[in-house]
């Protein structure tokens, strides 16, 4: 097998497609304003990063159901990508 083995690859795609659900959640049912306007409302006020960093609380349900599962190199690639979302974060907080 590979260097990265399917599994791991199978938890990152999970846990990104999490987080996007819980950006869409935010976006679509928490806002008062339609997507395209509360995306522009995001970035002018400077909370984009934050917002993301929220939309990433699934991938903990995500990571719990894997490892009570047993299934630990999908946490892993869970683990990966909420990894990933942070440093995302931290990069639109500080550039």
């Amino acid at each position: 097998m590979g260097f990265i083995n399917k599994d791991v690859i199978i938890g990152f795609l999970v846990s990104i497609f999490a987080t996007f659900c819980g950006f869409f959640i935010y976006v679509q049912y928490v806002s008062r304003f339609g997507f395209s306007e509360t995306i522009e409302m995001l970035q002018q006020g400077g909370v984009f990063g934050p917002v993301i960093a929220l939309a990433a609380l699934p991938n903990l349900f995500v990571f719990f159901i894997y490892l009570k599962k047993k299934q630990d190199l999908r946490a892993k690639g869970v683990l990966l990508a909420t990894i990933c979302t942070a440093i995302f974060t931290f990069i639109l907080k500080f550039i």
